[in-house]
């Protein structure tokens, strides 16, 4: 189902457990970036997290409407915003040319609405990343994490892997979530900055893990990954300066280092020993995964990130 700029995905969508703070029912809108990428597979996913919600909601009293953003006008009527997988650079150039770069970090930054980025959603929150100069891409920020463009290597080397997400999916006994990683970041520390998590000043990608050495390889996000005697840093770009935020970045998934070689796909980094590369973290109203939900049909991600939404948005509005 696609609809133009502004104009909503209505799936019968009731919220839960918040919405007993309401008194009468509550609209909340929920923009997904569509200059580029798979929008329409969260706007999907999105649907069926809003049903979930329904269903175990005797009194709806919270109805969602999804939207695709293109301009600064649909993105004022929004609650929420999904920044989607594609082409970070894609996206960061054509939001400059259609201005909806500076409206995207004022909604970000000083509205601090929910906002989620899935892989190149996550490059673009990122208040730093590497080998960005030359493409001339802009980042939005918001996350205070420098991430690692293109980690993993090529197109043709994307994989996927059962992920262990206990602080997102409900604790250690939850069913692991299948992940999609294609030409996907990691995060390779938390600045050191007054907003840097508890976890440590920086928390550097470990040692184990394998960084593509074929400087040949350019790929369609304009990134060539470096060589071994190229410091991974020389291509940092950095986000405008935003406002301090107390809140801290929390580490909330983590990918083995050697997960791509790995027979036993449920294989923990803890189980192999290490701390594993940081693929999901948040900070305050920012979320990021260097995976693709969208991708899977399991909407369990979708579905709690909604209903931090839900918390949010009934906080903001005093309900």
């Amino acid at each position: 189902m696609h609809v133009s700029d502004g104009h909503s995905h209505h799936g019968g969508d009731h919220a839960a457990d918040p919405a007993t703070m309401a008194t009468a029912t509550t609209q909340l809108t929920i923009g997904v970036l569509a200059l580029q990428g798979a929008f329409i597979e969260h706007i999907k996913l999105l649907e069926l997290a809003a049903a979930d919600y329904r269903h175990h909601q005797p009194q709806p009293l919270i109805t969602f409407s999804f939207i695709e953003v293109r301009n600064p006008a649909a993105l004022a009527t929004c609650d929420a915003l999904i920044i989607p997988g594609g082409e970070s650079t894609s996206i960061s150039l054509i939001a400059e040319r259609t201005g909806l770069l500076e409206p995207l970090r004022d909604f970000v930054k000083l509205a601090r609405k929910p906002v989620w980025g899935t892989c190149a959603g996550l490059i673009l929150l990122a208040e730093e990343a590497n080998r960005s100069k030359a493409t001339g891409q802009q980042l939005i920020g918001g996350l205070d994490v420098r991430v690692q463009r293109n980690f993993f290597g090529r197109q043709v080397e994307s994989f996927e892997a059962e992920l262990a997400l206990p602080a997102i999916l409900g604790g250690e006994g939850a069913e692991r979530f299948h992940t999609v990683f294609i030409r996907a970041p990691v995060v390779e520390k938390v600045l050191d900055s007054s907003s840097s998590s508890s976890v440590g000043a920086e928390v550097n990608a470990p040692a184990s893990s394998t960084v593509p050495t074929d400087p040949l390889i350019a790929e369609a996000d304009g990134d060539v990954p470096p060589t071994s005697t190229q410091h991974s840093t020389d291509a940092v770009v950095s986000a405008p300066a935003k406002q301090a935020t107390k809140a801290k970045v929390e580490v909330l998934g983590r990918l083995p280092g050697r997960a791509k070689a790995l027979q036993d796909q449920t294989t923990s980094a803890q189980d192999l020993g290490e701390e594993g590369d940081i693929v999901a973290v948040r900070q305050g109203n920012v979320f990021g995964t260097a995976f693709h939900p969208e991708l899977t049909g399991d909407a369990r991600i979708h579905g709690w990130w909604l209903g931090k939404v839900v918390r949010c948005a009934l906080a903001a509005r005093g309900d």
